[in-house]
């Protein structure tokens, strides 16, 4: 480790606590307050190689937080009056390109995502520190509770401070290392604008699909030949497709097969298709999210949903059954196997999951639509309220709750 190495880790764990105090204190929020500090500390370990240490880190530290506080507070048009009042000390010019990420918040979660931390924990520290989601959106991403996510971003940044990890932007060579671990936050971060888990939101966050997306697009840029960068782009592509016509003019959630398929984006529908066939041709075999993509690819090839082809889904399932077999890939299975070889043989799957998926709700209103289909009303309407007690999503609970109504 350089002296100067060295002396940015010393500035990280002797002034972390206090810069983050004294924006809080400030500012009143402590998400703002340790974005800030994440990113000062991003830029020290980029400037400080070419430009040295300056005499009094800590003071540089905590101007720099204190800059970019007021910028993200600035950029969300919040607390007007604490912007007012710190005006006077903003920079308006533009902070250069560091390190091999230009980007401000792909080059957090790539600093983030240290190969050093287990890999829920630098999911769940990236989660909350960059993402932008809450402890119990995080919970909900990971089907645990919120006490644990807590117990996990405390656990990650005490092994950042106990084995002196260097808050170091990465260089090029550190990507590919990395990467699995920022694709995995993109995709929680995509899932819940996809899908919002929580009441008090809108049941689709354009937002966040709109910004995973965009920082997919950037990784592909950085690492080309990545297959399940092309994957997970594509797989976003052919599910943001479909988001105008995924929720009612009633704030009802539309399933797929009752879907309008005359108001998907034709055109990132055929980009996502275009990125499947590139990987396809690359003849390597798939990793997770394309084959994910690939299932996608399916759905969105044709017109009506009566001419799916269920056996390739399954087949496709099958697939990924040998890379994930959690217990949520099997659900998803189960569903495409009840198209395939009926409702009575995916229930039989989906039983074997309860243990697992029990406070999981898409489990039980899975469990509800097989139900229904056998004709074994009461076990449905019951599956149907107990999906209903534990989603979240507003529109969600209207759909479930208008076929748990239509049981008579």
């Amino acid at each position: 480790m350089t002296a100067i190495d060295e002396a940015i880790t010393r500035a990280h764990h002797e002034e972390w606590a206090r810069v983050v105090a004294s924006l809080t204190k400030r500012f009143g929020d402590l998400d703002i307050a340790e974005d800030a500090a994440a990113e000062a500390f991003a830029i020290a370990v980029e400037r400080w190689p070419a430009d040295g240490v300056p005499p009094n880190p800590g003071a540089w530290l905590t101007t720099t937080a204190n800059r970019k506080a007021i910028d993200r507070i600035r950029r969300e048009n919040k607390r007007d009056d604490k912007h007012q009042e710190a005006h006077a000390l903003y920079d308006d010019n533009p902070a250069e390109p560091l390190g091999a990420v230009d980007d401000d918040r792909l080059r957090l979660i790539f600093t983030c995502c240290h190969p050093a931390l287990a890999m829920e924990s630098r999911m769940a520290l990236t989660l909350r520190m960059v993402g932008g989601l809450t402890v119990p959106e995080i919970a909900r991403a990971f089907l645990v509770q919120e006490t644990a996510i807590g117990q996990r971003i405390t656990r990650a940044k005490a092994k950042i401070k106990a084995a002196r990890i260097p808050y170091r932007v990465p260089s090029a060579d550190d990507l590919p290392t990395r990467v699995s671990g920022v694709l995995a936050v993109l995709y929680l971060v995509f899932n819940e604008g996809y899908l919002a888990s929580g009441a008090d939101t809108d049941p689709v966050r354009a937002e966040l699909t709109a910004e995973a997306i965009r920082l997919t697009r950037l990784i592909r840029v950085l690492l080309p030949a990545d297959g399940e960068v092309a994957g997970l782009l594509a797989l976003m592509l052919l599910i943001e497709a479909r988001r105008d016509a995924r929720v009612s003019g009633g704030g009802e959630l539309v399933t797929l097969d009752e879907q309008d398929r005359t108001g998907w984006d034709t055109t990132l529908i055929a980009e996502g298709h275009e990125l499947m066939r590139e990987r396809l041709a690359s003849g390597l075999a798939p990793g997770r999210y394309q084959i994910l993509a690939a299932i996608n690819a399916v759905h969105t090839s044709v017109q009506d949903a009566r001419d799916t082809d269920w056996s390739q889904v399954v087949a496709l399932y099958d697939q990924l059954v040998r890379l994930d077999a959690s217990p949520i890939v099997a659900l998803n299975r189960a569903v495409a196997v009840a198209e395939l070889d009926g409702p009575n043989v995916a229930l039989a799957a989906v039983d074997d999951l309860d243990a697992s998926l029990a406070g999981y709700h898409p489990y039980h209103a899975t469990r509800a639509d097989l139900l229904r289909r056998l004709g074994r009303a009461a076990e449905a309407r019951a599956a149907y309220d107990r999906s209903i007690e534990l989603a979240g999503n507003t529109a969600e609970i209207a759909y479930l709750t208008r076929r748990r109504d239509e049981l008579g």
